[in-house]
């Protein structure tokens, strides 16, 4: 039997970075969650940690926006603040950046003919002149900020990190210094939710640095990947930790080989790897450095070619993707529900195996097809669905 502890277990949530693409999966993921475990409550943890995309989904748990009402705004499309969460908004181009920096070229331009003459510097340090004249990102994220700071608020909602009922961290990184830059802790807590999102998630080149107290920040994750210390330092019995981004293990899949989806493809899977490969050195630091700490970390299969092929920018796609990772989380806890659930259990946290086990479990509404082909696909749908259902191992819950 699981002895009780005499006061309620502190538990921590880290959410990692991913861009739309991250968000999607971190909402699937936690909507799962959010069914299949009984004592945990996603609003009302000790303390929240995000990054980038992580930190916009962090707010909203922080603010008491449930994991369903993040599902209907972002992914489903049909919530009075679904406009909030439109990724489109992050393809506006960043005008006034181009203007800053179209202005300084003339004399930038000046400047470089008079060393390449006068000044007889070569040609490639004189052309070298002209970098300072370029655009420091692409597109704007100003409507994070913007639409952030409209749905926090609402009643019942703050964009004040010190008028939360709980703990808040959004992690940035300062461009001058390299060093992390944790909004909402002492010294940085003054600073809107709504600006520290916008910050945390400024992917340098594609996003200008975000100034703020005549300092520039970019995205968070250039520093680590989850940031999970910042509530591990304080103390927490509990760390869940979400990470969206994992190199694809190809194989007999749309890519057999990386090589054959050209550059973006060889680009996405080198920044995978590079981000993943760090995280995994972090996670082995905090299970040295924090041996009281039981840390659940939860992540897509790196076999699914699913996330990895994905169309973020499709509301189409976007709905299949959120119910292809809550099918994945459901999945991945009953294969792990033995151990997990042990784990769990030490905090007062068990595992819904009749929830787990209701194979007719959706995420978003699919589409029902009219007539009696319809009805036959929907059969044959359900039939499937018992058989991968039966295929897969049986799941106890966790005493």
């Amino acid at each position: 039997m699981t002895s009780r502890k005499s006061t309620a277990p502190k538990i921590a949530l880290a959410l990692a970075a991913g861009g739309p693409l991250g968000a999607i999966y971190e909402i699937g993921a936690l909507c799962a969650l959010d069914e299949a475990l009984h004592g945990l409550d996603f609003n009302r943890l000790h303390h929240y940690v995000g990054v980038s995309a992580g930190g916009f989904i962090a707010a909203g748990l922080a603010n008491g926006i449930t994991p369903r009402e993040l599902c209907a705004a972002f992914i489903q499309n049909d919530s009075p603040t679904s406009e909030v969460f439109d990724p489109s908004w992050l393809m506006v181009p960043a005008y006034g950046e181009f203007a800053r920096r179209g202005a300084m070229l003339p004399g930038l331009a000046v400047s470089a003919i008079w060393r390449a003459t006068l000044g007889r510097k070569s040609l490639l340090h004189s052309i070298g002149r002209l970098g300072s004249g370029l655009p420091t990102g692409i597109f704007s994220n100003e409507q994070i900020d913007l639409r952030l700071a409209q749905l926090f608020s609402r009643p019942g909602r703050t964009n004040d990190f010190r008028k939360l009922k709980t703990r808040l961290t959004l992690v940035a990184t300062n461009l001058d210094t390299g060093e992390a830059a944790p909004f909402g802790r002492p010294g940085w807590d003054h600073v809107p939710i709504s600006k520290a999102v916008q910050a945390s998630s400024a992917l340098p080149g594609l996003f200008p640095p975000v100034q703020i107290d005549h300092r520039h920040f970019v995205d968070g994750s250039l520093k680590k990947t989850l940031h999970a210390s910042v509530a591990l330092d304080e103390g927490v019995d509990l760390m869940l930790c979400l990470n969206p981004l994992v190199p694809f293990h190809s194989g007999e899949t749309a890519i057999p080989r990386i090589a054959d989806g050209g550059l973006p493809a060889v680009l996405s899977q080198t920044f995978r790897s590079l981000i993943h490969s760090r995280m995994a050195l972090g996670m082995k630091h905090y299970e040295r450095a924090y041996p009281g700490t039981d840390i659940v970390l939860i992540e897509p299969d790196h076999r699914d070619p699913e996330l990895y092929l994905a169309n973020t920018f499709s509301y189409g796609q976007r709905r299949h993707l959120a119910e292809h990772a809550y099918q994945q989380t459901r999945a991945m806890l009953r294969s792990r529900g033995g151990a997990l659930g042990t784990k769990l259990a030490r905090h007062g946290i068990g595992l819904r195996a009749e929830v787990l086990d209701d194979r007719r479990r959706r995420l978003v509404a699919l589409p029902q097809p009219a007539g009696r082909v319809g009805e036959a696909m929907a059969s044959l749908r359900s039939a499937l669905d018992d058989l991968g259902h039966a295929l897969r191992p049986g799941l106890r819950p966790a005493r």
